[in-house]
């Protein structure tokens, strides 16, 4: 038997440490490779660190709520001397062959012996590359070595290799078609578990101290205390703790109010063209693509067109500084299956076309619901687009996403009676229109320049060519 060191893998390259939320494993459980042997949480995100291998748990270096620092050893499983020991010198196969073989034999021998101990070799991820548990199964099935996978090309984010740029390296290697292992994928679903640790900060150190001081200050502190009280009053209410990551995104809320002087602007665009044109290309688009065309990324292009058109809408504030971005990274909100939102990152959205944003768009989509979005696809936003239409909602005034200084909300699209301007005069007709929110940094961004930025993205919206193609 072998020891593999599992350790705590590169997760974006803004993200040096994770708080262990819990272990899924115990000592002495068997565990396969790609199987989650704990979860971890950075700032917004929560992830599964999977084993690398087939073994068993030996030891577990730290507990519950430690945060650990990229790269550093968490865990030890036993493994097989197979899978740990990949390099066998060729003297000792040599010598442990039956005497009676020729060197002919000797060499086939030695030569399957080799080629079973590079299938079962784990391919793994560096600090220059990650690899999903995915890809490292199909590698690992397909007998992909550690230095041919890193010779692939990727397609996906940070040149990260997906799936299809795996099957397609094995397609042009003609070798046998490839069974996709989609069985042995990584959960789809990751269990929240709540980090029960309500800290009472500073009440029970600071009254001791001094004696007529402390009354004032105390009360100052306990505003939240309040909350506590209809839990002891009540018959049958239901007390539910805030999750981890409730906890800061309230946090991250209360920051923003504090921080930014929030001020909105409202447009109402006509939509009608591009509901009408959306009917008439999604089933195409669909059958092609192979994915479903929402408004989402239409209103996404819209406003990255607007952001390139308004740089100083794109900006960041820090002290008496403002900081221009270069890149255009729309951030967009997605809800949680606990009720919670999280916002993935649209990264250089301004350089996608409309079936690029799509793909984007779905894909972060798709994992967000999921909880597989890595710490990389929240970070770096620039501005962000919160979609509050999807509720029923007609308006709303979205708190920022700091350090960003503007955040656009997009209302339900509802089919209302209208004026419409022709060359012929005006008449009224039935049309689909929506309102635009747009809640600004008013200490940076004035009245003109936040109501002409949300008046561009109308402006797009509603100069829809009925005749695009894509």
């Amino acid at each position: 038997m072998a020891k593999f060191e599992l350790k705590l893998p590169k997760m974006g390259e803004s993200v040096a440490e994770a708080t262990i939320t819990s272990w899924l494993k115990n000592v002495g459980d068997t565990i396969e490779a790609d199987e989650a042997v704990l979860e971890i949480a950075t700032d917004k995100v929560d992830s599964e660190v999977p084993s690398e291998v087939d073994g068993i748990l030996t030891e577990i270096l730290y507990n519950v709520d430690d945060v650990v620092k990229v790269g550093q050893v968490i865990a030890i499983i036993e493994t097989d001397a197979n899978v740990a020991q990949t390099p066998i010198s060729p003297a000792e196969s040599v010598t442990s062959a039956p005497v009676d073989e020729t060197p002919e034999v000797a060499h086939v021998a030695q030569t399957v012996e080799d080629a079973k101990i590079a299938v079962a070799a784990p391919v793994a991820s560096s600090e220059d590359r990650f690899y999903s548990p995915l890809v490292k199964n199909i590698a690992r099935q397909e007998g992909i070595s550690q230095s041919e996978l890193d010779s692939i090309s990727g397609t996906g984010k940070d040149g990260r290799v997906t799936k299809n740029d795996i099957l397609e390296y094995l397609e042009s290697k003609k070798s046998a078609p490839v069974s996709t292992p989609q069985t042995s994928a990584p959960q789809a679903s990751t269990p929240q578990s709540p980090t029960p640790e309500p800290v009472k900060e500073n009440i029970a150190t600071e009254p001791a101290k001094q004696e007529p001081a402390p009354a004032q200050p105390t009360q100052e502190k306990t505003p939240e205390k309040p909350k506590k009280a209809p839990v002891v009053a009540s018959n049958g209410d239901e007390i539910i703790e805030l999750t981890r990551m409730g906890k800061l995104i309230a946090h991250h809320m209360v920051e923003s109010v504090k921080t930014s002087a929030h001020v909105q602007s409202f447009i109402e665009a006509d939509v009608t063209n591009i509901w009408n044109w959306r009917n008439k290309v999604k089933n195409d688009f669909a059958k092609r693509e192979g994915e479903n065309l929402t408004f989402t990324p239409i209103f996404m292009e819209a406003v990255a067109k607007a952001l390139r058109d308004f740089p100083m809408m794109n900006i960041s504030l820090q002290d008496d500084k403002i900081i221009k971005k270069k890149h255009i990274n729309i951030g967009m909100a997605a809800a949680l299956p606990d009720g919670n939102l999280i916002v993935p990152v649209i990264k250089d959205a301004d350089q996608l076309n409309l079936i690029g944003m799509t793909k984007r768009v779905n894909d972060l989509a798709n994992r967000a619901r999921l909880n597989q979005l890595k710490p990389d696809d929240i970070q770096g936003g620039t501005y962000t687009v919160t979609n509050v239409g999807t509720f029923g909602s007609i308006m709303g005034t979205p708190i920022i996403n700091q350090p960003q200084v503007g955040i656009l909300a997009l209302g339900a699209i509802r089919k209302v009676p209208a004026v419409v301007e022709s060359p012929d005069g005006d008449f009224i007709g039935i049309r689909y229109r929506m309102f635009l929110s747009h809640s600004y940094d008013h200490r940076v961004v004035n009245g003109a320049l936040g109501g002409q930025f949300v008046k561009a993205v109308k402006d797009y919206l509603e100069g829809w060519d009925m005749n695009r193609e894509i």
